[in-house]
Formats: structure tokens, sequence, C-alpha cells
């Protein structure tokens, strides 16, 4: 089945650029010039990846992304022609998976676009896999749903991004090991990846305002001081 990506950018020739390129690959691509537009589009319908700029009419795209991570774990990667590094990581904190930076070249779009969704593809089943303990993953209070890509913790279900969701099953899998800032961005984002490790920061401090009963005195995603990160 073809993937389906949502471009949304209000300058039409960068669409259309981005429009031309994906569907040459195969894939089946929606666009949307405002935020609002983008926005019902998301709710409609079911992508596999979402292109959002930053600076759009009527919503800007934190805004989007922020209401589309209400009931959506889809992908984000938030287009910026900002170079501020603020900017990037408040796309980030909104929910955004990614960021690229305009000017760009498609070529390099079209590599992240395949790398997040070969990413997601890997920690999603077969779709004829019915076991439990192929969907799933417990140790303890957590359960991990790889189908739907949540988790339950003590009974209540709670919606991660791909990333978040990637990094909880690193971490559920490998108990005790503490990872560092550069393994983590490696391992989830890739080699490649051109951002830093505040990232992996940001990232963190987001699931831990989902799953911890008290963020600031974490009980499952614990720091190992000057080290990095692991599960308890």
């Amino acid at each position: 089945m073809a993937k389906k990506v949502l471009v949304v950018d209000d300058e039409k020739l960068i669409v259309k650029g981005i429009r031309f390129s994906l569907e040459q690959d195969g894939m089946e691509v929606d666009c949307a010039y405002d935020g609002q537009e983008a926005l019902d589009l998301a709710t409609a319908n079911h992508y596999d990846m979402i292109l959002l700029d930053v600076m759009l009419p009527k919503l800007d795209g934190f805004e989007v992304c922020q209401n589309i991570r209400e009931f959506s774990n889809v992908p984000i990667v938030m287009l910026t022609a900002k170079g501020d590094d603020m900017d990037k990581i408040l796309g980030l904190e909104y929910g955004a998976d990614d960021y690229i930076t305009k000017p760009f070249n498609i070529l390099e779009v079209k590599a992240r676009i395949k790398a997040i969704m070969r990413r997601a593809a890997a920690g999603q089943p077969a779709a004829d896999e019915k076991k439990v303990d192929e969907n799933t993953i417990e140790d303890g209070d957590i359960i991990l749903d790889k189908r739907n890509r949540n988790v339950t913790i003590l009974g209540t279900e709670y919606n991660l991004t791909a990333k978040e969701f990637e990094m909880m099953v690193l971490l559920v899998t490998n108990p005790k090991v503490v990872f560092s800032r550069e393994d983590l961005l490696n391992k989830i984002w890739g080699p490649d990846y051109p951002g830093d490790e505040r990232t992996v920061d940001v990232h963190i401090r987001r699931l831990r305002e989902k799953i911890e009963p008290n963020p600031k005195e974490p009980k499952y995603v614990r720091t190992k001081w000057g080290v990095g990160y692991y599960y308890q």
C-alpha cells in the first residue's frame, strides 16, 4: 500500500515541488496551505507522515502540531525557515518528531521521510501477527503495545509520539542499561541526524511528563547524572 503524506506550507511552489518528488516515489500526497486546512485534513484522514511548515496563516505549525497530538501519533516533521535553535526545540516540545531547516534539498527531505517511515514500520508488527507476546512488551507496571504504539501503566493508557515510543521500547528492553544522549540520538534518530543532543533531553522531558507520577522524581525513566538515561 502506498504511503500517504500530508504536505503543509503556504508557499505553493514549495508544496508543488515536494508533492511532485514524493509522487515520483509512489507516495500519495495531500496538500494544505494554512493551519486550519491542515488540521481538518489530519483529523479526517490517516497519514503516514506530515510535513508541517512553522509559519502558516490561521494556525501556525506549532498550534497544528499540538492539536494533532491530541488524537494522533503520526510522525510530524517541521519545516522552518529560521535557523534559531529555539524554534527547533519548540517544535519538538509541541510533539514534532524531527525538523528540516529551509532552504532544503528535496533529496534530503525524501531521505529523512524514508528513514522515519522505516523506523516507524520497524516498530510495528506485520498485519498477520496475532500473538500477544509479539505485539506487547510487559515489564512490571508497564505494557508497551507495539501495534498501537502506546503504553499502559497501572491500567492507564498513554499515547506517545513515534520517537517517545521508540525510546521506551529501547529503554524497557534494556533495563538498567545507561544510554548516553549520543547513544539515544544515534539509535533513535540515526547516525546522520543533523540535530544535537538537546533533542534527546526535550523528548525525555516530554515522555516523563506523560508517564511519570512525578516527572521531577522519575520512577521509570531515570537519569544517571553526567552519563545519560536508563529504565528502572
